[in-house]
């Protein structure tokens, strides 16, 4: 159900914007065939290529994250993240916060930049942080900030599960 909301949501934005698989695809660096998989919900999208999207489309996002019936809390699993989003559906603040829980063992993953600065607080666990090809271990308590135009990617390198907190500043 996740990636079919993904996908519908991506094809919305999409329309909207008048833009072809093929647009998409040369503003992202993504290929047509993978846009159109999540699209039709045939395949996951990762943060990086979600980023990639998100910027080309204008938009957050957590725009693609669905709605819990339940709580009303936006809760989404995109390998090998679970994302809560904490924004309270306030869509015109600068920065977007979200808690991130990252399973154990999960190293695997490509550094991606992005436009503005990320802000991050470690709530349990220890989070190995790459920027720029050099690698930090923050345990819980701890935080960093940084221009997110400079390489990065999470890490859980341990057999725990790390949640942190994540706080991206919004494209101008």
């Amino acid at each position: 159900m996740a990636v079919n909301f993904i996908g519908h949501i991506l094809k919305k934005l999409r329309k909207e914007r008048k833009l072809t698989l093929k647009d998409l695809a040369e503003q992202t660096g993504v290929s047509i065939s993978f846009l159109s998989q999540v699209e039709r919900g045939k395949s996951s999208v990762t943060l990086e290529s979600l980023r990639k999207i998100a910027d080309a489309l204008n938009v957050d996002p957590s725009v693609f994250f669905s709605e819990s019936e339940e709580q009303g809390e936006r809760v989404e699993r995109l390998e090998p993240f679970y994302y809560k989003d904490l924004s309270a559906g306030i869509k015109e603040a600068n920065f977007a916060p979200i808690l991130v829980t990252l399973q154990p063992g999960e190293n695997k993953g490509n550094a991606f930049s992005h436009s503005g600065f990320e802000f991050l607080f470690v709530i349990e666990g220890v989070l190995t942080v790459e920027i720029d090809g050099m690698q930090m271990d923050f345990p819980a308590q701890q935080s960093t900030m940084f221009d997110a135009r400079k390489k990065h990617y999470w890490f859980n390198h341990t057999n725990a599960a790390v949640r942190f907190l994540v706080v991206s500043s919004k494209m101008n």
